[in-house]
């Protein structure tokens, strides 16, 4: 029995790091969360280099570029880009 309650505890001391750490993975940093979130760090959108605004008005050319964010940002939240133009939350 004493070996078994052993046996248990160190399993649980195993797992504890891992259940963690799987913890953080899951929950997006709130500058992710939503457009208005991103927007105060960046306030005219974040895009890909070489990224072109799709609109018929004015295009946004004033936007923070780099591939590397614009994929961190797509990776926790898919919905940042909807017109799916390589600019998250364009805003003039």
């Amino acid at each position: 029995m004493n070996r078994l309650a052993a046996l248990a505890v160190a399993a649980l001391v195993l797992m504890a790091p891992v259940s963690s750490a799987l913890a953080t993975v899951v929950a997006a940093p709130p500058l992710y969360k939503n457009c208005t979130n991103l927007n105060k760090k960046y306030p005219h959108g974040l895009g890909k280099l070489g990224a072109r605004d799709h609109t018929s008005g004015t295009p946004v050319t004033n936007f923070k570029r780099s591939t590397r964010l614009y994929k961190l940002a797509m990776s926790y939240n898919r919905g940042l880009d909807r017109d799916k133009d390589g600019i998250a939350c364009e805003k003039a």
